[in-house]
């Protein structure tokens, strides 16, 4: 049974929320405080899977809050559930919070967000984990995109393409957007996965905002991953989304799968990000028996970490409310056949530009030559155009 906590300064809030969700009572333990510091005195008391809080309460308000149970309790999903709030607010709320949710909210509008966050969470085993990546304000960026994105954003001619060019190359610039722009602060009727797109929603003066004064980036500062081993993961995430989106494109799919299929690749690998960033000793160990022993990546990290990149990456983006077809090609994009879609999916061209750019370009010092997972393709139907791909794939070099 979930537990999840409930926080507003009205009663009356409170009262309608236990009406509501009362025939949840069977799967979800509740508890409801009327106030910041009562919350933390409950959460001292008894650990909660997920909190709910209100933005705008005296004393404490919803962006204090969540911060402190970030530092404290970190496990806990952390979600702001309010209505009308200046943007100051909730663009200080972009860090300890996972995800938003505007009132008046439905109950199935939150009885989901809250399922799709328990979900994800039993995607890590390892409870060390779910706090370190529940605990993730940000993915960190390579030190020269960071310096571009700054130096540009200080520039009073700057354009709206010129920032996206620079976002749409970078995997934490990139994540950061898209759970901002897909959050119910913006109340768009679709998820949004094209970052250019997202850019533009939020507007430059948000973006400079954003960056400049409350730091929603962050570039790597630790030594002790070589930057080789970054730059690699760069290259190899550009590559991913680049044949990603040309394999997408060669199956004749909408623009929404083209898009959603680029953005997976640039974002597939993820989950490394978090690793190297919060577990660089570890990491290093990970790589160093990958090489020696002549495993898949992915192996090593499952036999030293208990997790693999794809469980972390999914995990997190997922918390942050990234759309689900890009979620689920993070979770899966190394054993498809664990996904029980049917048809032709971001995740089917993630998983095969991901094994061709290995194959093709093995950029990365660890990395070991991926094969397609022709059984899962056999189970769609496109063994035959395995070929075809390949080949749209060596044009897109």
């Amino acid at each position: 049974m979930k537990k999840i906590l409930f926080v507003d300064d009205e009663p009356n809030v409170l009262q309608g929320l236990q009406r509501m969700l009362r025939s949840m009572r069977h799967d979800w333990e509740m508890a409801f405080a009327q106030s910041g510091q009562e919350a933390l005195e409950v959460l001292e008391r008894n650990p909660f899977d997920v909190v709910i809080s209100d933005m705008r309460m005296p004393g404490m308000n919803g962006a204090q809050l969540l911060t402190e149970i970030m530092k404290r309790h970190p496990q806990a999903v952390r979600i702001i559930l309010s209505g009308q709030s200046d943007q100051e607010a909730i663009l200080r709320s972009i860090g300890p919070t996972h995800q938003y949710l505007a009132k008046p909210c439905d109950a199935e509008a939150l009885k989901s967000t809250v399922a799709r966050a328990c979900a994800l969470r039993d995607l890590l085993t390892s409870e060390a984990l779910q706090q370190l990546v529940s605990r993730m304000a940000t993915l960190p960026s390579l030190p020269g995109l960071y310096c571009e994105i700054v130096e540009a954003l200080q520039n009073p001619e700057v354009s709206l393409n010129q920032v996206a060019e620079i976002v749409a190359k970078d995997v934490g610039m990139t994540a950061k957007i898209l759970q901002l722009v897909n959050s119910a602060f913006f109340g768009l009727p679709r998820q949004i996965s094209n970052v250019t797109q997202a850019i533009g929603l939020i507007g430059l003066d948000t973006i400079k905002t954003l960056v400049l004064s409350f730091q929603i980036f962050a570039q790597f500062s630790e030594a002790r991953i070589p930057p080789s081993v970054l730059d690699a993961l760069w290259c190899h995430s550009m590559l991913v989304a680049k044949y990603a989106r040309q394999i997408a494109q060669s199956q004749g799919q909408d623009r929404q799968v083209i898009e959603d299929a680029f953005t997976a690749g640039l974002l597939h690998d993820a989950g490394k990000l978090a690793l190297i960033a919060n577990l660089p000793t570890q990491y290093a160990e990970v790589l160093a028996q990958a090489r020696e022993e002549g495993l898949p990546l992915v192996e090593a990290e499952g036999v030293l970490l208990g997790v693999t990149h794809a469980e972390v990456g999914a995990y997190l983006l997922g918390l942050w409310g990234l759309p689900d077809p890009i979620v689920e090609a993070l979770a899966f994009h190394h054993y498809p056949a664990k996904h029980l879609g049917q048809g032709f999916s971001p995740l089917t061209a993630v998983h095969v530009a991901n094994a061709l750019a290995h194959e093709m370009h093995s950029t990365e010092p660890a990395a070991v030559p991926t094969l397609v997972d022709i059984e899962y393709l056999a189970a769609l139907g496109f063994t035959e155009r395995l070929s075809a791909w390949q080949e749209a794939c060596r044009r897109t070099n």
